[in-house]
């Protein structure tokens, strides 16, 4: 008879653990992931045109690259180029509402489909301080980089060092 009240408290305790487990550990995080319409939306939202493709929870965006970018500005402007997707808002909003995705890896392509560069950011790369900065630099090189191309290598710079990054040699001769 003691045996059986104590295997029935037993019982009951890990019953009434269970049932207390989602109030005694931490929030589960929600590992969602997007589909690659949403991601297609939140990149046109910000007037990105972007082919968007999902490899398992890293968010790959393809954009194309205007050649006269590449004509003018030569090897700055093709290294610049996935910095201005991977540092944007719409990245960052990516990394808030899912929180599935690992990495967003922007991939800039000419006309024809040829790769000229790529970087890939992962998910804990920047903090909200790093994040502030990132959004500064890109806000800059898009409103002077133009007349002062020292700010889109301020934008390369700061890319390079936080993403793993690739340039087709094609376009930026090492």
């Amino acid at each position: 008879m003691n045996r059986s009240v104590v295997r029935r408290g037993s019982a009951a305790l890990l019953l009434l653990a269970i049932a207390a487990c989602d109030r005694i550990l931490p929030e589960r995080q929600d590992l969602s992931l997007p589909s690659a319409e949403d991601v297609a939306q939140l990149y046109a939202r910000q007037g990105v045109d972007a082919d968007v493709a999902l490899s398992g929870n890293v968010v790959e965006i393809r954009v194309t690259q205007d050649w006269r970018q590449l004509q003018r500005g030569g090897s700055l402007w093709a290294r610049v180029g996935p910095y201005i997707y991977v540092f944007s808002p719409a990245t960052k909003e990516l990394f808030e509402t899912w929180g599935g995705v690992a990495a967003v890896r922007a991939i800039t392509v000419t006309a024809n489909g040829e790769e000229v560069a790529r970087a890939l950011l992962p998910r804990d790369a920047l903090n909200d301080v790093t994040w502030r900065r990132s959004l500064n630099l890109l806000g800059t090189a898009l409103q002077q980089g133009t007349e002062r191309p020292s700010r889109l290598e301020d934008l390369v710079e700061w890319g390079e060092e936080y993403t793993e990054h690739q340039y087709s040699p094609e376009y930026v001769p090492e």
